[in-house]
């Protein structure tokens, strides 16, 4: 069993989701959420709550693999400059743990789930719930979009161990 966390990086939400991959591939929820950092004062303070809900995050749930999204460009340089702040935060945070970390570009993530790299958000959340097992389920937007990079982990790992080629090959094509 193989434990992933999924991470949706946000400056004011940052998206979180955790599966377990059996070994026959087949994937279940562990735990999702949106981790709220306006509370804090400021934007570094921010970073610094993320980094904190992060760290109690890995301890209470202990994830052997960590996928998290790369960066895109937003509406605005200002907005982009922020989620990649957010991402670095969050990368250092699990990198100082010793983790793996896989990213994920957003178009091979709604590729991977809905098989269109121009996917739709309710499609992606449709595919999260259907592929969890999750029908009823109502899913924050950031927690579902961890969900699915976790969810494109789980898949382009088999892949590449079926196809022997690690996974940081592939991610590099």
């Amino acid at each position: 069993m193989t434990r992933i966390l999924g991470i949706d990086p946000g400056s004011q939400r940052t998206g979180v989701g955790i599966i377990d991959v059996a070994v026959d591939g087949r994937c279940a929820f562990v735990h999702a959420e949106a981790l709220k950092l306006l509370d804090a004062e400021d934007f570094c303070r921010r970073l610094g709550l993320l980094c904190e809900r992060l760290d109690a995050l890995l301890d209470a749930w202990q994830p052997q693999q960590v996928a998290i999204e790369s960066v895109f460009m937003d509406k605005s340089a200002t907005s982009a400059l922020k989620l990649g702040h957010a991402r670095g935060a969050a990368i250092a945070t699990v990198v100082r743990r010793g983790l793996p970390v896989s990213e994920y570009a957003p178009r091979v993530v709604k590729q991977s789930l809905v098989g269109r790299g121009a996917a739709e958000k309710p499609q992606v959340q449709h595919m999260v719930r259907l592929l969890l097992n999750m029908p009823e389920a109502k899913l924050q937007a950031d927690a579902a979009d961890a969900l699915a990079i976790a969810l494109t982990h789980a898949h382009m790992s088999a892949t590449a161990q079926r196809a022997g080629v690690a996974v940081a090959a592939l991610r590099r094509r």
